[in-house]
């Protein structure tokens, strides 16, 4: 049991870690356009990244897959930049079933890039476990608890914001993604690979 409290605060601090904030950026711009009355689509994206994000770590620790780190420390704030450049153009547009799947799948992707991000200190950790599939399932869920948390703060803080200060959705949306966009391109300056 001791092993289970671990490893779940291992996967919420590693989301709500203040020195690695990329991953909240992420997830603020990932839901910076849906409401509360849009939680079902919410809770379904933060799954899949998360998924994604446990499915990179089991393929490391497993040794299936290495990614060079240098790419991947390069790939997360390309991430970052994407989902808040998508945000950018889609602000206001109404979102059809097409975009939504899309949506769906690069958020899969990019999971699959933030975790394995993690994958070379997650390793030396799963090296010392007695079952590295249960490390990992307690491990995702304190991601997903997490997760959840950070996207209930952003909905909420979008509530607020639309609603006692008027702004509309589009401006919202601009607005908060710019604020990503601004604090991820130093880090994509940081990791430039070319």
């Amino acid at each position: 049991m001791e092993d289970f409290w671990l490893y779940l605060k291992l996967g919420f601090d590693h989301v709500l870690d203040w020195n690695a904030y990329d991953h909240v950026l992420f997830l603020t711009a990932l839901v910076a356009s849906y409401t509360f009355k849009q939680s079902k689509n919410v809770i379904w994206l933060v799954t899949l990244f998360t998924v994604g994000h446990v499915l990179s770590l089991a393929l490391s620790a497993y040794d299936i897959l290495r990614i060079d780190t240098s790419i991947i420390e390069f790939l997360i704030p390309v991430s970052i930049i994407f989902t808040a450049l998508y945000n950018v153009f889609t602000a206001g547009k109404s979102k059809g079933s097409g975009k939504i799947n899309l949506l769906y799948f690069v958020t899969f992707f990019f999971g699959l890039v933030h975790g394995f991000g993690f994958s070379t200190y997650f390793n030396m950790l799963a090296k010392s476990a007695d079952n590295i599939f249960l490390m990992l399932a307690e491990f995702a869920l304190g991601i997903e608890l997490a997760q959840i948390l950070v996207v209930f703060a952003v909905l909420l803080l979008s509530f607020l914001v639309q609603n006692l200060f008027r702004f509309s959705k589009r401006d919202w949306v601009l607005v908060i993604s710019s604020i990503v966009l601004g604090m991820t391109i130093p880090i994509l300056s940081e990791n430039w690979i070319f």
